[in-house]
């Protein structure tokens, strides 16, 4: 019996993206009779990858280069060359060239996968022209509900799209449970809509420590920013706030590990980390930084900021940082978003802190509140990591085959 090939694509997310190869590709390829092939931007290869799991370029350079339209052409070529049994469109941009396929070779099954709302997001991060937003928006929206409508299966990474995307209307596979009880969709509903969110996988199986307390102020503190570096994730903000505890925190440090994709923001950045003087660590920027690195930064810091700006196109996500903190029993510092605060509250994972306030409390009442509490008494809760998601990746491929 021939093995089940399965294509994993993305022109943007990297190679080594903690989603589309990290969680779903590992998943999949533990597969029996599976091999996955994962594509998308160059990247350093991920090590120890499984004999059955492949990665492909399809992006070579920057978001705005040429290359970009050349990577159209390089997926057409590897649907022929590897024909697959099910596509996984990790990429809206993906979806015409994909449909087109489908529609030429019916044997074939596509899954689109939802990792953001993305005509919230060009509506109102500003990236685009104002003039062009909503001709941008619109357009997306309708190609995504016209591929949705011809996919064998929708996923969302998030639960708000549930609510606010209208291709994803209708009964969740969640809400049967078909991941516990083995049930399937009724005849009638045959596009399956199946939420999978980013939780953490880890790259060992070494359970974290806990219960976790911060060194005194008189010793060294480790802060971490990771993640995309930007304003609307609350770069400056992580600044502001490091500045401000190192009033009475001398040996504070902070480091911002990720990747910037406005040129005008990392200058400004760079300039404001050299300020300064070594108490500020840029680790990334215009380059893509391997996942095994951010992780590795984690594991070696104290605390985790997360001090995003309120926004409409943040503010009902989980933002994958979240998870892998928690995963790693990382005290951390989250503004008052209750969805977040359902996550870390339970586990007393981190203070509870605004921000955007004008005026910060005094820095050594802000020292004190984080100094003296204890961080994860019960250890991680359970809920943050992936392995439930892998079991409805797994059914979802079951269903649909």
């Amino acid at each position: 019996m021939p093995p089940v090939t399965l294509l994993l694509a993305s022109v943007l997310k990297p190679l080594d993206d903690t989603r589309m190869l990290g969680k779903f590709g590992r998943t999949l390829a533990g597969r029996p009779g599976t091999v996955v092939h994962v594509a998308g931007r160059a990247a350093a290869h991920p090590p120890d990858l499984p004999a059955n799991l492949h990665v492909h370029e399809l992006l070579r350079g920057t978001r705005l280069s040429l290359g970009r339209l050349k990577a159209q052409g390089r997926y057409w070529q590897l649907l022929r060359r590897l024909r697959p049994t099910v596509v996984f469109v990790h990429a809206p941009e993906l979806l015409p060239a994909t449909v087109l396929w489908q529609l030429c070779h019916p044997e074939c099954r596509f899954v689109y996968d939802v990792r953001e709302n993305y005509a919230l997001n060009i509506r109102t991060q500003h990236v685009y022209p104002a003039w062009a937003r909503s001709l941008l928006a619109g357009l997306v929206r309708h190609l995504e509900s016209r591929a949705a409508a011809r996919a064998a299966a929708v996923l969302l990474a998030e639960r708000s799209y549930a609510r606010e995307l209208p291709f994803a209307a209708g009964t969740l596979a969640d809400s049967f449970h078909p991941f516990a009880n083995h049930q399937h969709p009724t005849p009638d509903n045959q596009k399956l809509i199946l939420i999978i969110e980013n939780k953490y996988q880890p790259p060992d199986p070494g359970p974290a420590r806990y219960p976790r307390r911060l060194p005194a102020p008189t010793e060294p503190l480790r802060l971490v920013y990771s993640g995309t570096i930007s304003e609307l994730n609350g770069v400056w903000e992580a600044l502001r706030f490091t500045e401000h505890l190192r009033t009475v925190w001398p040996l504070v440090h902070l480091t911002i590990i990720g990747a910037c994709q406005q040129p005008e923001l990392l200058v400004r950045l760079r300039a404001a980390v050299a300020a300064a003087g070594g108490r500020v660590t840029l680790i990334g920027g215009l380059e893509l930084i391997p996942h095994v690195r951010v992780l590795a930064e984690i594991r070696r810091s104290h605390l985790g900021l997360l001090p995003y700006r309120p926004h409409p196109s943040t503010a009902r996500c989980i933002p994958t940082k979240l998870f892998e903190y928690l995963g790693e029993a990382l005290p951390l510092v989250l503004p008052p978003n209750p969805l977040w605060m359902e996550l870390t509250e339970p586990a007393g994972a981190g203070l509870v802190f605004d921000f955007q306030q004008p005026h910060y409390l005094p820095a050594t009442a802000l020292a004190a509140a984080l100094q003296t509490r204890s961080y994860y008494p019960l250890g991680v809760p359970p809920t943050v990591f992936w392995r439930q998601e892998a079991e409805k990746l797994n059914w979802l491929m079951d269903s649909i085959r």
